[in-house]
């Protein structure tokens, strides 16, 4: 039987109001993305949620508390609870509570917007939904498409940051480097050797005989109207 930090969120918001613990720190006893510690810390996430104090639960001691404090780099270390949870070991997708689940359809809009590598059973894993909702929501045959709003999984509270990038990692191994297409400047190594030809000049073209001569004879009678006037 595992030791398991109960409720996490909770405690990482009693240790963000409580103690001098950098977000590191918090993010990895708490098991949550350093981002979501953040967002808590400027009131942006975990609104409402009352903190928990891991004092009480015999989940830390004063003492590691100000290990952590004194050295940013110094890793909480998790003692025994007061009660023990048994590790979860989930199976299929994810439960989702049904206070949540009416927020799923506008997760997975946005999944599939933000995050087009994501396959089907990945978003599975991540909501807690069908394929077949899925699929829906990709082709906009779902009931309530006209609707729906892309809104963040983690933000709804649906899954955590840190599952969410690891299933983002999982589906960029592999993928071939993006090649940037468009109009861009060349290098200069591409361009120090090109062969520049000036534009040919008015005077350097190939003179026309015909044009020329008939300039001549138009001067020329030009000049016989003036000398027949004197």
């Amino acid at each position: 039987m595992a030791t398991q930090l109960l409720m996490p969120k909770a405690t990482a918001v009693w240790l963000v109001d409580n103690t001098a613990l950098s977000f590191d720190q918090i993010a990895a006893f708490c098991k949550l993305h350093p981002l979501e510690v953040k967002a808590i810390a400027d009131g942006e996430a975990a609104q409402g949620i009352k903190g928990l104090d891991p004092l009480i639960t015999g989940q830390l001691t004063r003492e590691e508390i100000a290990r952590g404090e004194a050295d940013i780099n110094h890793k909480l270390k998790i003692s025994d609870p007061k009660v023990r949870v048994p590790e979860t070991k989930r199976k299929g997708p994810r439960y989702t509570p049904l206070s949540k689940r009416q927020d799923r359809p506008n997760a997975i809009l946005w999944l599939v917007r933000n995050h087009p590598e994501l396959k089907d059973a990945q978003i599975s894993r991540l909501i807690g939904t069908t394929k077949s909702t899925i699929e829906q929501i990709r082709n906009r045959t779902h009931w309530n498409s006209n609707n729906l709003q892309p809104m963040d999984p983690v933000t709804l509270g649906l899954c955590s940051q840190i599952d969410l990038d690891i299933e983002v990692e999982r589906s960029s191994r592999g993928r071939p480097a993006q090649v940037e297409t468009g109009d861009t400047l060349l290098p200069a190594s591409a361009t120090e050797n090109l062969d520049i030809q000036p534009a040919p000049r008015e005077e350097d073209e190939e003179l026309d005989a015909d044009k020329v001569f008939a300039k001549l004879s138009s001067l020329k009678g030009r000049q016989e109207d003036d000398e027949d006037e004197e």
